[in-house]
């Protein structure tokens, strides 16, 4: 069966998407810009360090996790693309419109 997980990303007026399959724990980027590709493959292939918020504001636990160990960690690392990559997550735009205008791009 095919577990697979999209989310709409941008790069300045690029706009591409990436696919986690979380069976194979592998990530497509498709994205023009090939910089900000880059920045995004490397930034999931890290470890990151976070602070998780608990019951209050100052009650915070430092974890480390594995951005591709599954679509939780995933999510939560994602939250964070932006500061290191300059990669915006676009969580509201739907991912089918732009894998569908990618696809018709290419059909050019």
């Amino acid at each position: 069966m095919e577990n697979k997980y999209s989310v709409a990303i941008s790069c300045r007026s690029d706009l591409g998407y990436l696919e986690y399959d979380e069976n194979t724990k592998m990530v497509n980027i498709v994205l023009a810009n090939e910089e900000a590709k880059k920045r995004v493959d490397d930034f999931l292939h890290t470890d990151l360090t976070i602070q998780i918020p608990h019951e209050t504001l100052h009650d915070f636990t430092t974890v480390t996790i594995k951005p591709l160990e599954n679509v939780d960690s995933l999510e939560l690392a994602l939250t964070r693309l932006w500061e290191t990559t300059a990669v915006h997550v676009d969580w509201s735009r739907p991912v089918d419109y732009v894998k569908n205008g990618i696809r018709s791009l290419k059909d050019l």
